[in-house]
């Protein structure tokens, strides 16, 4: 059986952005591999990151992350995949970043995480060796989105990549920053289509984050309105070659 592996840099991410794409290879009979990259517990937040769990309406001495692992681990299992696989990284919030607006801008010189995400994904790589790798474009220009794709360019992936456009950063404004446009441009695009149950799934993934759908949309009804405008498909880049039993799925998106 092929296999995939899906590498969202927050614990909501992948579900999003190719949910239903997900849910499909699932059951297609794909052997898959969830893996969020900043899912660490920092104890005793302060400030910004503190401010980001409390604007949620959740309390100071509640572990953040071991919830929002939680709703991860509920959400792989509405797609039909095994529970993920959580990467020890800290968000961007304890990394120095203490504004929103630090957030989608420049990553900070300080900031070194990208040598060791790309060596803990060189190892994952290597050791569940997949067939297809599905990654964020970084659309939206959120610092943490940045530095797993710059700690995936150091890993050096063999593997054939879907880069997936970050929802919902791509329908909250008409022309969100990206950072890798030029790069991403080069690249074919595809949309993979599902039907009913794909979109059933997806739905039941994003809503497993009940932390973060009244912040990210301002409900579960906001939520399904945006569901229904994105449609049934996802669209993606395609770095390499995909697949057979892949590219069969994926219809090319004219120029």
């Amino acid at each position: 059986m092929p296999s995939f592996i899906a590498l969202s840099p927050h614990l909501d991410d992948a579900a999003f952005s190719c949910g239903a794409t997900l849910a499909r290879l699932a059951a297609e009979g794909w052997q898959g591999t969830w893996a969020t990259v900043f899912t660490a517990s920092v104890p005793n937040p302060t400030g910004f990151a503190l401010a980001c769990q409390l604007d949620k309406g959740l309390p100071a001495d509640l572990d953040y992350m071991a919830l929002r692992r939680e709703e991860d681990a509920a959400a792989a299992a509405a797609l039909g995949l095994a529970a993920p696989r959580f990467l020890p990284f800290r968000e961007a919030p304890h990394r120095g970043y203490e504004s929103a607006k630090t957030l989608f801008g420049a990553t900070l010189p300080d900031d070194a995480i990208v040598a060791p995400v790309a060596v803990a994904l060189a190892g994952l790589l290597d050791e569940t060796r997949p067939d297809l790798v599905l990654a964020p474009q970084a659309i939206g220009g959120h610092v943490d989105h940045v530095q797993l794709v710059r700690a995936l360019d150091e890993a050096e992936l063999a593997a054939p990549v879907l880069w997936w456009r970050d929802f919902p950063y791509t329908v909250r404004e008409a022309s969100p920053p990206e950072p890798f446009r030029g790069r991403m441009a080069a690249l074919p695009e595809v949309e993979i289509r599902f039907g009913a149950t794909a979109f059933a799934a997806k739905r039941a993934a994003c809503a497993a984050y009940a932390s973060q759908i009244g912040f990210q949309f301002g409900g579960l009804e906001s939520l399904d309105r945006r569901l229904a405008a994105a449609g049934h498909a996802e669209s993606f880049r395609v770095q390499g070659r995909l697949p057979a039993s892949l590219a069969v799925l994926a219809e090319t998106v004219p120029a």
